[in-house]
C-alpha cells in the first residue's frame, strides 16, 4: 500500500518516527515534507498530500501537525478525501469502519509517540464495514466543497 505523508514543523517529528515505521512494515511511503522543525505553513505540505490520495497516486495518507486540527481542515478541502482526526485506538477503528477514512490527522502535541503509531497500525489495518455506512459516505460525498 503506497502512503502519502507530511506534516508541517509541529508534526515533524512524529513524522519521521510514522514514516520509519511504515517502511519498516513494508509501505510504500512519499513523503511530501516538511523536512525539518523550522515554522512552515502547514497547508503547503498537507494539500499535495491530501491530493496524492484524492487523484489515486497514494492508497492513504498521514498528515501530522501539533493538534491535526488544521491539518484534518485542510485534507478534508480536497474532493474525495475523507481525513479523521483521531487521538486513540478507538477513533482510529471508527474512522476506518464506519466512515472508510482515507487520509489520517494526529496531533504531536496531544498524544505520545507510542500511542501515535500504535494509532496508525490500526488505521492502516481496519477495513471499511460498509453496509449501512455506504449511503452516508456517499451522501457527505456528493457534497461540494
Amino acid at each position: 500500500m503506497k502512503i502519502a505523508i507530511a506534516s508541517d514543523h509541529a508534526g515533524f517529528l512524529y513524522k519521521e518516527a510514522i514514516k520509519t515505521w511504515l517502511i519498516a512494515n513494508s509501505y510504500d511511503v512519499k513523503d511530501f515534507g516538511t523536512s525539518s522543525t523550522a515554522p512552515v505553513d502547514y497547508p503547503d505540505y498537507i494539500r499535495p498530500a491530501a491530493e496524492a490520495v484524492a487523484n489515486g497516486e497514494c492508497e492513504r495518507g498521514i498528515v501530522l501537525g501539533g493538534s491535526g486540527n488544521g491539518e484534518a481542515m485542510v485534507a478534508n478541502k480536497v474532493h474525495g478525501v475523507r481525513c479523521a482526526l483521531c487521538w486513540n485506538d478507538e477513533t482510529a477503528s471508527a474512522s476506518r469502519r464506519h466512515n472508510d477514512a482515507n487520509v489520517l490527522s494526529l496531533g504531536e502535541r496531544m498524544i505520545s509517540q507510542e500511542i501515535a503509531i500504535n494509532i496508525v497500525q490500526i488505521w492502516l489495518t481496519t477495513p471499511f464495514e460498509g453496509g449501512r455506512h455506504i449511503a452516508r459516505i456517499e451522501k457527505m460525498m456528493s457534497f461540494d466543497h
